[in-house]
């Protein structure tokens, strides 16, 4: 899968459903027959949004834990809470159901975040206050996790 990019704001409907935006649409063309997986974050309240051919990877991963190690058998129960397989219907909206909404805290202002090879769901508030991080030294961030990167390789 190539990169998704951008960041896109919309708004969710009373019943969840998220349209989802056209630059954004294009880019998933490939995905949409196979449909999607969405999930709570790990890290934040959000939600994230796994194309399925992505999805499986992850799960390859999940499937080479040892189930009769707790701390792997816990993991995976807590990380597969809540997954949803969703579909973009014919008026390319997906449905957001209600647990999820209220995990992430979704009102009506919505930003769809790219993030590499899935998409992340925020309320506009919840994001707007995960990216306007001041005590972050964002340049320090940078260097620590892709300042190891040999651009040979």
């Amino acid at each position: 899968m190539n990169s998704l990019i951008g960041t896109y704001e919309c708004k969710v409907d009373t019943k969840g459903r998220l349209p989802i935006p056209v630059g954004l649409k294009k880019q998933l063309t490939d995905y949409l027959e196979d449909g999607f997986v969405l999930k709570r974050s790990v890290f934040q309240n959000c939600l994230e949004l796994h194309p399925m051919k992505e999805w499986e990877k992850v799960m390859n991963d999940l499937n080479k834990l040892n189930r009769f190690v707790k701390k792997n058998n816990d993991f995976i129960r807590i990380f597969t809470a809540g997954l949803k397989i969703v579909e973009v219907d014919t008026n390319g909206r997906l449905q957001i159901s209600k647990d999820l909404v209220k995990f992430a805290q979704i009102n009506k202002d919505v930003v769809l975040n790219s993030s590499v090879n899935m998409i992340e769901i925020w309320d506009k508030d919840l994001y707007e206050n995960a990216i306007n991080v001041e005590d972050l030294d964002f340049a320090s961030l940078a260097e620590d996790v892709m300042g190891n990167f040999n651009e040979n390789e």
